[in-house]
């Protein structure tokens, strides 16, 4: 007694690689990206503009004054040669200054892939598209800090 069993083959569904790009078209049109380093989180609107930044209200070279922080954020805006294409509006929270650059860099190379997904690969070769997981450890009971332990008394 053998019966004809038909196999069913599984239908795998793969989410498409290639994504679709969100237009821009009239001034309030935005493109959210979100950033995060360290404890910093960084939300990034993209619109169409002049290139302007401003965080949390201030210009980019006020509320960065350190020029390596301002080249850490330009680098995923000149590595996708979008100079002067953009405006990016950022509202930055927590963390310290170094690391709301870090979260502010990949909330707006995010954003941009949103815009331009072909813009990815330039992106990701420059190191912008790779979050930064590092964090603070944990301080542990019994110890002074989170590896530091407090000083042995033999006697």
């Amino acid at each position: 007694m053998t019966e004809d069993n038909d196999t069913i083959e599984p239908v795998v569904v793969r989410p498409e690689t290639s994504r679709a790009p969100v237009s821009l078209g009239s001034a309030k049109d935005f493109v959210w990206g979100t950033g995060r380093r360290k404890t910093s989180v960084a939300r990034v609107r993209l619109k169409q503009g002049s290139g302007n930044i401003v965080v949390n209200g201030r210009a980019l070279d006020d509320y960065f004054p350190v020029l390596t922080h301002r080249n850490e954020i330009m680098g995923p805006i000149k590595d996708s040669a979008t100079e002067g294409r953009f405006d990016v509006l950022a509202n930055l929270n927590g963390g310290g200054i170094t690391g709301q650059a870090g979260a502010l860099r990949l909330g707006i190379a995010r954003a941009l892939i949103k815009v331009e997904p072909g813009l990815e690969e330039a992106l990701r070769g420059g190191g912008h598209l790779t979050r930064d997981g590092r964090m603070v450890e944990r301080k542990k009971y019994g110890q002074r800090k989170a590896r530091r332990r407090f000083q042995f008394s033999k006697r």
